[in-house]
């Protein structure tokens, strides 16, 4: 069940209210997305907009030939968890005509009886789950599903039954951790509480008003292809599927256009009474784990802007949308390749807002091996690393791999490239930790983008 947040950075460039000239144009953005991934080993496929006064859109293949023969203007995507912030635009219109609040806690949009986890006597809010600070796991323990479509065969009675035998770790609000499992139960708590199936709610609110007419859930448009997705190693994979009122979680499928009108519509131009769910969407909302983050929009100050992104990804497909609704300009990313576990779509996404950023290289089969460290050597590095207020890097060991994650973000691989030196290439980003005389490890230096970040280790 893979869906994640994006991978931004608090100071990511002092440039982010320069325009992207370099991709303003279909042949420009076109030359710049076929750099990047042009040879790739995914055998991906993009479809790429930069959205600005004007719109430029590209379509591009890893084994550079026309990529009309798999995905056009009419291909629709699974977008995975890009899902949610559309998801949350629901809740804020239930918010608006009264029928919701954030402080509300879950168990009061559930069936009478439901048992809901508390800590300390403390319940879970919607503002926990909107932030990710509920507390409940990623995924609901226990549930038998296909890895191959995950979440074909969610039913209420089986989450209900599961989130009555969930115990939390620490109060709600207290920790960022990102959570499918909640998002889940958000989804069938709209549907629950507005009187409507999920997909009916999603069209009528959302799509309908945008003229979002090629995107749905499980309700195909005519005229509409829906994309084949494909492993990272360029295999075909078979599309995930989703009861109507779960789809919140990361069941929408849209095509390049009409996300384009999604991000455009955040930029004050979506008919009301939209106009103003997508603004209260855009809010920080306060949490006690100070998470930067809005109604399911993941949140980073960059020179004195507020942008908001959210990354997507399920068995066969990858998504990147990141806009600043105040400067109107915005970029989309659609993948018909899961590339998530290879890094996902940030490196392009953010070279597209950015070209001070790393562009990233195209993965070939001729690439230079990591170095191999023991697991005692990895976990030498393992600690939290605040980088400036509020924002901590935490390092972590898994499953063999090192790990970084920032406050807020998802967590993502590093991978050892010299003594000390750990790289995510397709991020730009490059970590030096320092030791002290007795070879400890005390602290980190974060490259990205031309900007470093110090962090003494806690």
């Amino acid at each position: 069940m893979r869906f994640r947040p994006a991978v931004l950075f608090a100071a990511l460039s002092s440039c982010f209210a320069c325009t992207a000239a370099h991709a303003t144009t279909d042949a420009g953005l076109q030359a710049i997305v076929g750099k990047r991934l042009h040879g790739d080993t995914s055998g991906a496929c993009f479809a790429v907009a930069v959205i600005d006064k004007t719109v430029s859109r590209a379509y591009v293949c890893a084994d550079g030939k026309d990529a009309s023969d798999r995905i056009d203007a009419k291909t629709a995507f699974e977008i995975g968890s890009v899902s949610k912030p559309m998801m949350a635009a629901l809740l804020a219109g239930l918010i608006r005509d009264g029928k919701a609040s954030l402080d509300d806690p879950l168990s009061a949009y559930l069936p009478k009886g439901s048992s809901v986890p508390t800590f300390d006597g403390k319940p879970i809010l919607l503002r926990h789950i909107v932030t990710h600070t509920s507390g409940l796991p990623a995924i609901p323990a226990g549930v038998d599903h296909d890895p191959l479509n995950p979440y074909a065969k969610a039913d209420g009675a089986t989450l209900l039954k599961v989130l009555s035998t969930t115990s939390l770790a620490q109060a709600p609000g207290a920790k960022f951790e990102y959570s499918n499992f909640a998002a889940m139960l958000l989804s069938y708590a709209i549907a629950r509480r507005a009187g409507s199936d999920f997909e009916t709610l999603l069209d009528t609110r959302v799509f309908a008003p945008l003229g979002m007419d090629r995107s749905y859930i499980n309700r195909k448009p005519e005229g509409v292809t829906a994309a084949i997705g494909h492993t990272p190693d360029a295999k075909a994979t078979p599309a995930w599927t989703f009861p109507s009122d779960f789809a919140g979680v990361g069941g929408v499928r849209s095509t390049l256009d009409d996300m384009v009108r999604y991000v455009q519509g955040q930029f004050g131009g979506a008919p009301k009474p939209l106009d103003a769910d997508f603004r209260m969407t855009h809010v920080p909302v306060a949490n006690d784990a100070k998470a930067p983050i809005a109604m399911h929009w993941m949140l980073a100050q960059l020179n004195g802007r507020t942008f908001l992104a959210h990354e997507g990804g399920t068995g066969g497909f990858s998504s990147f949308v990141a806009f600043d609704p105040e400067r109107k300009f915005g970029v989309v990313i659609l993948s018909d390749t899961a590339l998530h576990e290879r890094g996902g779509l940030g490196s392009l996404g953010l070279h597209l807002l950015d070209p001070k950023v790393p562009l990233g290289k195209p993965r070939t089969g001729g690439s230079t091996p990591p170095l191999v460290l023991s697991a005692e050597e990895l976990n030498a590095y393992a600690g939290e690393y605040p980088l400036m207020p509020n924002f901590v890097l935490t390092v972590r060991v898994d499953g063999g791999t090192l790990t970084a994650q920032a406050t807020g973000q998802g967590a993502f691989p590093i991978a050892p490239t010299a003594k000390d030196v750990f790289e995510a290439p397709d991020f730009g980003i490059v970590i030096r930790f320092q030791r002290d005389a007795a070879g400890k490890v005390v602290a980190l230096k974060l490259d990205q983008g031309g900007h470093t970040l110090d962090g003494q280790r806690k």
